[in-house]
């Protein structure tokens, strides 16, 4: 369920691919800042690719307000990047020696001269402090003492349509401050827009799944529709529920007990208490202990029409009833944002990792490459390598528009499923049997043909690609050491001789045609809100499913944390202990039947009946080994077991 809502993510700016340099790490260590003449140290990847000469339309006013963030690179960048490297791999005498957040902090943080020398430096140039945290110093002001302060001119660019604000040049500090800059954001204001205080809205229309159903793949066959490719389908499930996709995943008996999940989206679910009750006594989940389920949030919301708030509702309601499904003993904290913008996804990241609030991370939204930026990737790079000396593992979503061209006329990766730092997780469509039984996955790709007027035939079968799983090969990010061996090199290297980042890393079910049943109030016509229970999918479920077997395996792993997991996950490579997913794992029909109210909600403006074939993910394949929709696989029985430490 990457919907709108998800990919809505807008603080990144519009901007063409470009090197990821600034504190987007190889695994490794972080570039160093240029000299940018005299006395002054670049800030690598601070002027967008769209801010050219041609789109100038001259200088920005000085009196424009400006908000910015001066993130700090702390005391020894290097030395942060080479210890989460090292206490995440099982190769290496340091790993699982996690440190705790102060000792963080005190080893690879900003010191007290380096946030007072960065203060005043920022202050006699004009500009006012309004925040001070262990990663950033939020400024305001107008364009000429942020003009000052950075040395580089805004000017004023035009991009499509619009008009946006951003340096003419790369953005410096003075080499004075001896390196204590890491980048600043916010010089560019695209897309960004104003702020403004609002409540959150009532939840969103209802939605329901029109049926008939299966109970289980291949329960209940469309007879009465037309055949594909010679054989009768059946219908697709009205929604996997825990005990489902815990045998599927070889959950066993652990639940999690004593793992914390955080699950981070923008805005709250004012029912989401009750809907995960509600819905955990439903299916036989364990119910929530006092204290299980807990909420952190901002003191105010903003940009809640722009970020469609409501609809993030529904996200926060799939991922902690999916956790939970999967991992019901563990302790929940959802941390939510106070916006979709990138500000605000970070602080919440930030509140886990200065707190130490989870083991696991759960994150169901994104955006595009394209849109990224080197500040941006860095910052967020910097949160996710101190979560990793923390023994903290980020989990992200890696998107549901395949390999994105149908989506954006280009072929890329999500961010900041891209980073080197996080896992990403990709998706599979699933089909589970009788008795709970597991049968098996493809790599999760739609493609959709509705039935003719006369109903005697599929229109244009197999139809148009609808959504599948995202993944392949980062224009940005340098190849991970952990891949190397892994990736094939035709994948690896698609984009440069040197190698980059391939996504994802691991998948679970994504495919909403075989998709998890949730429980959440929503807005029926008549005005009232009440608890309905719909079908869903995306890598929106796939990240907190991965999320709670993670915490299986901690479980089993004797409760010590996993941290960041890919070199042990890529380490399992090959084994018994994943499923080696491929699109084509039975000689049988991939397809499944679905019929949908027209309205979305009930049968008054008539139904649709559709044909959705499986393992059909865009220019994206699963084969045997290592692929860009399903990573090294999905989590076989075995698989949390192999954390255990006897």
């Amino acid at each position: 369920m990457r919907s709108n809502r998800a990919t809505a993510r807008a603080g990144v700016s519009l901007a063409a691919t470009l090197p990821l340099l600034a504190g987007a790490l190889a695994f490794g260590i972080p570039a160093a800042h240029a000299a940018d003449g005299p006395g002054r140290d670049t800030l690598t990847g601070t002027k967008p690719a769209w801010a050219t000469a041609t789109a100038d339309r001259g200088a920005t006013p000085k009196g424009t307000r400006i908000s910015a963030r001066v993130h700090l690179a702390g005391r020894d960048a290097s030395g942060l990047a080479a210890y989460a490297k090292a206490v995440s791999d099982p190769a290496s005498p340091l790993y699982g020696k996690y440190l705790t957040p102060r000792q963080a902090q005190q080893r690879f943080g900003a010191s007290k001269a380096q946030v007072a020398a960065v203060t005043s430096w920022l202050e006699s140039a004009g500009l006012t402090i309004t925040d001070v945290t262990p990663r950033y110093i939020a400024v305001t002001g107008d364009a000429s003492a942020a003009e000052k302060a950075f040395g580089a001119q805004l000017h004023n660019y035009a991009k499509g349509s619009r008009t946006y604000r951003a340096p003419s040049r790369t953005a410096s500090a003075p080499a004075g401050l001896k390196g204590a800059v890491l980048t600043v954001t916010g010089l560019d204001n695209a897309p960004h827009k104003a702020t403004h205080k609002d409540q959150l809205p009532p939840p969103d229309d209802v939605f329901k799944n029109a049926g008939p159903f299966s109970s289980y793949h291949g329960s209940n066959v469309a007879t009465t529709l037309p055949s594909v490719q010679g054989s009768k389908i059946p219908y697709a499930v009205e929604g996997y529920t825990g005990k489902q996709l815990r045998a599927a995943y070889g959950a066993g008996k652990r639940t999690g007990k004593g793992v914390r999940i955080a699950i981070t989206d923008a805005y709250a679910s004012p029912t989401i208490a009750s809907d995960s009750a509600t819905y955990a006594k439903k299916h036989g989940d364990a119910g929530y202990a006092k204290g299980q389920l807990s909420q952190v949030l901002p003191k105010k919301y903003t940009r809640t029409e722009e970020c469609g708030a409501a609809g993030w509702y529904g996200e926060e309601t799939l991922d902690v009833e999916a956790a939970h499904a999967v991992a019901p003993g563990a302790d929940i904290v959802y941390v939510g944002a106070a916006s979709c913008y990138d500000d605000d996804l970070l602080d919440s990241l930030g509140k886990i990792v200065d707190s130490r609030l989870a083991d696991i991370v759960s994150n169901s939204w994104g955006d595009i490459e394209a849109n990224e930026t080197p500040d941006v990737a860095a910052a967020y790079d910097q949160v996710f390598m101190f979560g990793a000396v923390e023994g903290i593992g980020f989990y992200f979503s890696s998107g549901d528009d395949g390999d994105e061209v149908a989506n954006t006329g280009t072929k890329q990766v999500d961010t900041p499923a891209n980073s080197a730092w996080v896992t990403a997780v990709g998706g599979t469509s699933l089909a589970v049997g009788k008795g709970d039984s597991y049968l098996w996955e493809t790599g999760w790709g739609t493609d959709k043909a509705s039935l003719s007027a006369d109903g005697r035939s599929w229109a244009g079968f197999p139809g148009a690609f609808t959504s599948g799983a995202g993944g392949g090969t980062s224009r940005t990010v340098p190849q991970p050491s952990y891949q190397k061996g892994v990736v094939p090199n035709s994948l690896a290297k698609a984009n440069s001789s040197a190698g980059n980042r391939v996504v994802p890393d691991i998948a679970a079910i994504a495919d909403p045609n075989t998709g998890f049943k949730v429980g959440q109030t929503q807005t029926f016509p008549d005005g009232s809100q009440r608890y309905d229970e719909y079908r869903i999918g995306g890598t929106s479920l796939a990240a907190p499913v991965i999320a709670g077997v993670q915490a299986l395996a901690q479980e089993a792993h004797g409760g010590k944390a996993i941290g960041f997991a890919n070199p042990a996950i890529y380490a399992r490579y090959g084994s018994k202990v994943y499923h080696d997913v491929t699109d084509s794992p039975t000689h049988s029909t991939l397809a499944v039947a679905r019929v949908d109210y027209l309205n979305g909600y009930d049968a008054t403006d008539g139904l649709a009946a559709s044909v959705r074939s499986l393992g059909k993910d865009s220019s994206l394949s699963a084969v045997k080994g290592y692929d860009a929709v399903t990573g090294v696989g999905s989590p076989a029985p075995g698989y949390v077991e192999s954390w255990n430490r006897r």
